[in-house]
């Protein structure tokens, strides 16, 4: 079969075609056949080596597709079914073992490519607004990056628990996009200060928290637009680690709280995976949340859909199609 392998870190050029072996399926594996690939960007920081893994690897973290094999002991699933999943590295490639306990099976409403799309990206929306910082109505969230993958959805699910929602992009084009997400107010950071736009905006007060996957050249300004013991959550860093900090100013801010999460904490039981997946998947096929494929790519261009990714060129969901 064809995979993506990464021989060392680098750039998007790193991520090589290569023939390996078709998986079989150990004790609680089941092999997939993928379909539609999620691209994201913790690929790209483990493509570059700020997150470390063993060299040589094949890179994705979220993939669905047809299971075509069971290994002993396997019972969630059964070789035919249509499943999704994600937080398994190795996804690049045409198939893939995966535990079986990390797979969800898709509603025959929901196709191969939406669940693709919507396992990384849609819990993460969801476990953001659900858990981290649980949002209430009448409350008011800051999202960065709002016309990207979680972007979107992170608008979408705020206006379904009630939230006024301000969101920041690059360009005119992002903005309607965020705008149609349920975005209440939308900021181009390009042409503005967001900080004084969410001032503006809130009457000096601020907003309760904010939702940033940008880091290093959001983070500091970020802090500035929260209210007193408002929420600083921090789930990416697209733009860079965000340098180490005097946690007195949480203090000196108005008492504020920030946070780290990752997807796979939240994900980490077979309970809670289920829960997540089957809402988000729910809320898919009742049409309370529309998924954006912005671009997809064949898997032998995986190097171009980072480069895409990297370069803030796409909107919504990057696939890679076998």
């Amino acid at each position: 079969m064809k995979a993506i392998r990464v021989q060392t870190a680098g750039g998007p050029e790193v991520l090589q075609v290569e023939d390996v072996p078709i998986p079989e399926a150990a004790t609680g594996q089941a092999v997939v056949k993928l379909e539609a690939i999620g691209v994201n960007f913790i690929d790209v920081y483990y493509r570059t080596g700020l997150y470390k893994t063993q060299l040589p690897f094949t890179p994705g973290q979220e993939g669905a597709g047809t299971v075509t094999a069971v290994g002993e002991g396997v019972t969630a699933v059964a070789v035919g079914d249509r499943v999704a999943y994600t937080g398994v590295q190795g996804s690049y490639a045409e198939y893939q073992a995966v535990p079986a306990d990390r797979l969800v099976k898709l509603p025959r409403e929901i196709s191969t490519r939406e669940g693709a799309a919507a396992m990384l990206q849609g819990m993460t929306a969801q476990y953001l607004t659900m858990s981290t910082f649980p949002l209430r109505r009448g409350e008011t969230c800051l999202v960065h990056a709002a016309a990207g993958g979680v972007g979107l959805l992170l608008c979408q699910i705020a206006k379904l628990k009630g939230a006024t929602v301000i969101g920041t992009v690059s360009t005119e084009e992002k903005a309607a996009l965020a705008r149609e997400a349920g975005a209440d107010h939308v900021i181009r950071y390009t042409e503005q200060d967001f900080e004084a736009e969410v001032k503006r905006i809130t009457g000096g007060k601020g907003v309760d928290v904010v939702y940033d996957s940008v880091g290093k050249t959001t983070f500091d300004k970020s802090l500035n637009c929260l209210r007193k013991r408002g929420m600083m959550v921090l789930f990416g860093q697209s733009s860079g680690s965000v340098p180490p900090f005097d946690l007195t100013l949480l203090n000196t801010k108005g008492s504020l709280f920030i946070t780290r999460p990752s997807l796979f904490a939240y994900i980490a039981e077979r309970r809670e995976l289920e829960e997540r997946a089957n809402e988000v998947l729910g809320w898919v096929r009742d049409g309370k949340l529309k998924l954006r494929i912005g671009a997809t790519f064949p898997l032998a261009q995986a190097g171009e859909a980072h480069r895409a990714l990297e370069g803030r060129k796409t909107t919504g969901k990057v696939l890679l199609v076998p």
